[in-house]
């Protein structure tokens, strides 16, 4: 409508659920069908769950405050009013006023900056749903790592991001381009994220934003970047249309990034990463049960149930799973991948459902829709779909059995009674091993544990001190282990790491284990030690992990952030509940 006939709405706002309200505005009934018109919206927002503020002590370089947001699935209502779904995608502008020395990012394709009045503008020019609007700033410095991309990282981290991804980056991002099609979003850069960010991974647009503490584990860096690469494609260009069809995202986006680290890491290792995840998935199906419903691909989402509760590893490795089974019935790869680069040109910026997928694909290829294969007895498209329980097919990995085998046979070598240790001892090294063999190698003892007591001691006489040298990733399954087992001679590591550890995905797995078993004292001592070092969103939820049959926890106080709150104008994996520690470290989401 023309700024001269400007008029207050009526509104109101209404409950919704625990995660929101609804706001409902009325429109003039003299606005014309299809008549374009502006609704100006003035708000202010406090704390909630898509903001995230961090005093100095709680980042890495412990100098300057910090804030971040975090939107999947449905935070962002508390950062913006918006319609919250991803069905609606939109282009977007912020203008962001910040303290001197205070970087701020946007997951934004332009931006500009006034030093004298301390100002960014932003602009997406692209149509994107809510949750993929995300903001973060900070004491952040930046280094291009290749021709369209750059990281951003505190000080004291950025030659480590530097050496782990230069060149890197455009490896993967024309490995991708060479699969899909281009590239659409412009740039590509990456900012690493304190330990309290709550999630391993996010795909926002232009700027994946990724949690420092990955940093140490390069295979898990190069496949959650990957991941998040592929997400540029399929969930970012071409987005699932309701939440209760997140695989549409994730399970094509993980297909996707196992072509690219095919083409660029080898198919060893692809398969190698997938037998790791596939184990993980027949863990987390175990623990919930084959007739869970949570275990579909297209899950019903009840009224009122946030939609990040149904984040698992169905959406992503069932999902896989149906992708990979399509790609078979090509009988190539490429050919499948001939198809998915035809189904991004016309997608492409807009919302889908199953169906739109699926009836692309037969109709991109009519052979297969003449033999009926959407209906072949025991695989048919419905039942992928909406049948609870395990993927019907799963991938062949036998290009991965010079990889996968020998952690196979050292396995079964530990496990095996009676127990020859020194045969399993000096049948390999694993410090000559892939992080993902080690992994993989932990996380099955893990499955065993308790392990008879001899067998514990043995491993850890064998395996401790090299595994103490080793990558976060790897030294939690061990911990985890020692935890199960109750081996108390390795417990003073336990202690150590969780001294050390700020971040939720290497915390609250290990305390969910020292409260299941015999260890709740020695976990309430160590938080008691170590609970100022945390966000205060993951002092609670450890708060209500400890406090399970006793009564409630002092809890320390906390002031809020010491950073003059930006002012916003919006023109155009959040944590509300504790995960499992299976969940937790089996997904290792990368939304």
């Amino acid at each position: 409508m023309a700024a001269s006939h400007a008029c207050p709405l009526v509104f109101r706002v209404d409950p919704f659920t625990d995660y929101g309200s609804s706001l409902t505005i009325s429109l003039p009934a003299a606005l014309q069908p299809h008549q374009p018109f502006q609704i100006i919206v003035r708000y202010t927002t406090t704390d909630g769950p898509a903001i995230w503020w961090l005093d100095p002590d709680l980042t890495c370089g412990n100098t300057k405050p910090f804030v971040f947001t975090q939107g999947h699935s449905v935070c962002n209502r508390s950062f913006f009013p918006c319609f919250d779904t991803p069905a609606v995608k939109c282009t977007y502008s912020a203008t962001v006023k910040a303290p001197a020395g205070i970087q701020v990012l946007m997951s934004a394709t332009q931006s500009t900056y006034s030093e004298e009045e301390g100002v960014y503008q932003f602009y997406m020019e692209y149509p994107v749903p809510a949750y993929l609007v995300a903001l973060v700033a900070g004491d952040l410095i930046p280094a291009d790592v290749g021709p369209r991309s750059r990281v951003w990282a505190e000080p004291c981290l950025l030659p480590t991001a530097i050496s782990k991804l230069s060149g890197m980056v455009e490896r993967w991002l024309s490995a991708a381009e060479s699969l899909y099609g281009p590239y659409i979003w412009g740039r590509y850069d990456i900012v690493f994220l304190p330990p309290s960010f709550p999630i391993v991974a996010m795909e926002n647009p232009c700027l994946t934003f990724i949690i420092s503490s990955i940093l140490e584990s390069d295979e898990f860096l190069i496949i959650d970047i990957i991941h998040e690469v592929a997400h540029s494609w399929f969930g970012n260009a071409v987005t699932n249309a309701t939440w209760e069809e997140m695989w549409l995202s994730e399970g094509l986006a993980t297909y996707a990034q196992r072509r690219i680290t095919t083409e660029t890491c080898g198919a060893a290792f692809t398969c190698l990463e997938t037998a790791f995840r596939l184990d993980a998935l027949h863990r987390q199906m175990k623990l919930l049960g084959e007739d869970n419903p949570v275990s579909k691909l297209q899950v019903k989402l009840e009224p009122g149930v946030n939609p990040s509760n149904l984040m698992n590893l169905f959406t992503y490795e069932k999902g896989y799973c149906f992708v990979y089974y399509l790609s078979q019935l090509c009988g190539d790869p490429k050919h499948f991948d001939s198809f998915l680069r035809a189904y991004i040109e016309k997608y492409k910026f807009t919302s889908v459902v199953a169906q739109d997928l699926l009836d692309s694909f037969l109709n991109f290829f009519p052979e297969l829709k003449e033999q009926c294969v959407d209906n072949k007895e025991g695989l048919e498209f419905e039942r992928w779909l909406n049948a609870t329980g395990p993927p019907l097919v799963e991938p062949d990995l036998s290009q991965g059995s010079s990889l996968i085998r020998p952690v196979e046979t050292l396995f079964k070598l530990w496990t095996t009674e009676p127990l020859d240790a020194v045969a399993a001892a000096s049948s390999v090294d694993i410090t000559k091993w892939r992080t993902f063999q080690t992994v993989l190698f932990l996380d099955r003892l893990l499955d065993g544990s308790p392990l008879p007591h001899e067998v514990i001691k043995k491993l850890s006489d064998c395996y401790s001190s090299q595994l103490d040298s080793m990558n976060a990733e790897i030294r939690i399954r061990w911990l985890q282990i020692v935890v199960r087992n109750d081996y108390h001679p390795d417990l003073y590591k336990v202690r150590h790491f969780l001294e050390y550890q700020m971040s939720r995905m290497y915390t609250i797995p290990l305390y969910e284990d020292l409260c299941t078993g015999t260890l709740k004292s020695f976990a309430l001592e160590v938080f008691y030690q170590t609970q100022h070092q945390l966000h205060p969103n993951l002092r609670k939820t450890i708060q209500q992990i400890l406090t399970q049959g006793l009564n409630p926890l002092p809890t320390i106080d906390t002031t809020a952030v010491a950073i003059d709150t930006p002012t916003m104008v919006l023109e155009d994996k959040p944590s509300e509940a504790a995960n499992s520690a299976i969940s937790l470290r089996d997904v290792n989401v990368s939304a």
